[in-house]
């Protein structure tokens, strides 16, 4: 499988012609497999190398891989799965790769001096550095921006610029802001307060948590995330962290790629004791599906992973799995004077399923004539206007 699954794949947008143009997987999956050219296509293409492609986070064409991962496996789908597998790559990194290069940074470890204001200190660190800074200093400003006697913000331009923050600036800066320790009430309402909540959390009223997560399923970029957050987050007592192959970078990682999007999590309150996490949601009304949205919320509120994860950075540890085998020095990376601007269709998510996009992947190429000739057989017809 290429290492990029959309510079290497060929065309296929799963529209068949000269059948009907609604065999796009995803949009309608029973309407989509009463059509035998489409149950063909998609059987050609679980045996495919496409099949097993996986994104990466911040790729210069996230979103359009993310839209042809989808279109494949939620054809594949027998309905509604309460846990989605992450159509992202898996992430080796560990925390004390982010420990070594955030001393390297900025000359302090995240957990020094345990009568500073650790939360305090990330900040100054972070204007330290001219990216960091001047990121921070945007979505801060967006976040903050009066529209209206009636509207104190702009939530999605809120989101967007919270996005730029966590996908252009290194973890090293991004993790000591969200997960610095804190020991007293001051310093956890800083954190608390990172991501500018009263624009981009907090709301009028909490929607269901299952209406939301319903919510951000219909776009392909919160979806992934939300389903990335699960993959490594999801509590596993098969392993000693309590987290899935004992990654804490893993699934605070996940923890950050949900920010900017309608199931942006943040701490509940400035507690100093303990640690408790939530989209901004609840389970009033869910009737009788009240069992799986809490399920759902406790993902969150109570999940061990989680929490041992943020406690285990605020705190500069990890966990030593191959002692003998230490991970090779790490180092810096070449510093950038500006970073590239990401497409709109990227920072304005929560777009309904764009067809047009699929239907122009012209650079993907498969060497398998069988798919070759099914990504003839899949081209879509020009959309009308």
């Amino acid at each position: 499988c290429p290492k990029n699954p959309v510079a290497g794949l060929k065309t296929m947008s799963c529209k068949i012609k000269p059948k009907p143009r609604w065999c796009l997987a995803g949009r309608d999956r029973n309407t989509m497999l009463a059509n035998k050219e489409c149950q063909a296509a998609l059987e050609v293409l679980q045996e495919s190398p496409l099949y097993d492609c996986r994104c990466k986070r911040g790729m210069k064409k996230e979103l359009q891989c993310l839209q042809i991962y989808w279109s494949i496996h939620l054809g594949l789908t027998e309905g509604e799965e309460f846990y989605e597998a992450s159509p992202y790559e898996p992430v080796t990194s560990r925390l004390s790769d982010i420990f070594r290069l955030a001393s390297i940074f900025s000359g302090m470890d995240p957990a020094t001096n345990s009568k500073s204001n650790h939360c305090l200190d990330a900040a100054k660190a972070c204007n330290l550095n001219d990216n960091c800074k001047r990121l921070r200093s945007g979505y801060i400003s967006t976040c903050s921006k009066e529209i209206s006697a009636t509207e104190h913000c702009s939530r999605r331009k809120c989101h967007k610029a919270l996005r730029q923050f966590f996908d252009r600036v290194p973890s090293e800066y991004t993790y000591r802001l969200l997960f610095c320790s804190c020991k007293d009430q001051a310093c956890a309402e800083r954190r608390r307060q990172t991501i500018v909540p009263s624009c981009s959390y907090e709301d009028k009223e909490k929607p269901n948590c299952l209406d939301l997560r319903n919510t951000c399923r219909t776009d392909h970029l919160c979806r992934s995330r939300l389903a990335d957050f699960h993959t490594n987050c999801q509590a596993s007592f098969q392993f000693l962290t309590s987290c899935p192959g004992d990654n804490y970078q893993a699934c605070l990682g996940s923890y950050a790629g949900l920010i900017g999007f309608d199931m942006t999590p943040n701490y509940v309150d400035a507690s100093t004791t303990s640690i408790t996490i939530s989209p901004w949601c609840s389970c009033k009304g869910s009737g009788n599906m009240e069992e799986e949205c809490e399920k759902f919320l406790q993902d969150f509120t109570e999940n061990p992973c989680l929490r041992n994860a943020i406690q285990a950075f605020g705190n500069g540890t990890d966990v030593n799995l191959s002692p003998k085998n230490p991970s090779p020095p790490v180092t810096l990376p070449p510093k950038t004077e500006k970073s590239p601007a990401l497409p709109d269709d990227i920072n304005d998510s929560n777009t309904m399923y764009d067809t047009s996009i699929i239907t122009t992947c012209t650079s993907v190429q498969v060497q398998n004539p069988r798919i070759t000739s099914v990504g003839k057989d899949l081209e879509a017809p020009p959309v009308q206007p």
